[in-house]
């Protein structure tokens, strides 16, 4: 088997969902990690068994000379540390938010193609087990061969009262924008994924919770290039009455000219064909790592697509659609029209 030699930037809270789908990937070795902070750096290499540990990502790739790097930093870092690991040649995977602006995140996708690594987007949302059931079931055209409507509704609950983010991921608090920036990105990605382009939207965005500098709720309405409606209804304010809201971070309905597809809050999916009772359509989830194991799927994908020189679906060009699209979200909120992607 081969095995790729893998080094990931970045201790913080998700970092923990990462290295738990690496070492479940029998041909990746996680050889080091580095953070500048160390002792944090050292708590995850404890966990997860990786036997070196830097403050100086530079002295890592340099020694460690990997087949690719994980960049789990923040925005602001992602063009900087990239661009080391480009001029190395070492792939890259690299969480989002890509970038703090789009001009930004574009410079950082060119600077990859200009470089002749492979580069790909963490974006894990669209590598759920329902969004990627939902696929399935929109390819064999259970609900018909044209989509109507896709409606999303989400509340997560964790951005309500005085200490809104602050046990988890306080800098939350600080971001001019918030909302969309960080979480509706994903649902971005998601209807792209199961619908396909986008070639408008309108947007209403609010910050419902006053302690805070973004927004934390948006109403967003997408128009389809394929004639079909998306809807997306979310806040990070108020709560889901499930035990797990950041299990599927909502419930989503699908309808289409011959029906309709349904996803639960609890992961279940149903179908219901026009002039039908609703039934249930089983498949695998499980309540493991995050949001049913999404990053484990995500980084499979990656080492599966480097093993056998295939293309990454949210690899930077495609990537950066899913981000045209959000900054039109901004601009039609600002404006209060619709804005064309």
């Amino acid at each position: 088997m081969t095995q790729l030699k893998g080094v990931c930037i970045g201790a913080g809270y998700f970092s923990q969902f990462h290295h738990n789908g690496w070492q479940r990937i029998p041909s990746i070795q996680i050889a080091a990690l580095c953070d500048t902070d160390q002792d944090k750096a050292e708590a995850i290499a404890q966990k997860f068994n990786i036997s070196k540990v830097y403050t100086d990502y530079e002295k890592m790739l340099d020694q460690e000379q990997p087949d690719f790097v994980d960049v789990i930093t923040p925005p602001a870092t992602h063009q900087e540390i990239c661009q080391q690991a480009f001029d190395r040649g070492i792939n890259v995977i690299c969480q989002k938010p890509l970038a703090p602006t789009y001009q930004e995140a574009e410079a950082l996708v060119r600077a990859a193609q200009q470089s002749g690594v492979r580069f790909m987007v963490h974006e894990n949302f669209r590598f759920q087990p329902w969004h990627r059931e939902i696929k399935k079931l929109l390819e064999q055209r259970v609900i018909g061969d044209h989509l109507h409507m896709l409606n999303l509704r989400c509340r997560m609950g964790d951005g309500w009262g005085e200490d809104a983010y602050l046990d988890r991921q306080p800098y939350f608090r600080e971001m001019p924008k918030l909302f969309v920036y960080e979480t509706g990105v994903h649902f971005i990605d998601v209807f792209r994924y199961l619908v396909g382009e986008i070639d408008s939207v309108y947007a209403q965005l609010k910050t419902l919770n006053p302690v805070i500098k973004g927004e934390d709720s948006a109403l967003m309405v997408f128009q389809f290039a394929n004639g079909s409606t998306g809807i997306a209804d979310a806040n990070r304010y108020n709560e889901s009455n499930q035990p797990n809201p950041r299990y599927t971070f909502g419930e989503m309905l699908i309808e289409g000219n011959q029906g309709s597809i349904r996803l639960y809050a609890d992961g279940k999916l149903t179908t219901q064909p026009l002039g039908k009772a609703e039934r249930e359509h089983h498949y695998h989830h499980e309540d493991r790592g995050f949001a049913g194991d999404c990053c484990y799927t995500t980084q499979q994908h990656f080492v599966d697509c480097l093993l056998n020189d295939q293309p990454f679906e949210t690899n930077g060009s495609d990537y950066l659609k899913t981000l045209r699209v959000q900054e039109a979200v901004y601009e039609s909120a600002k404006r209060s029209v619709p804005v064309q992607t």
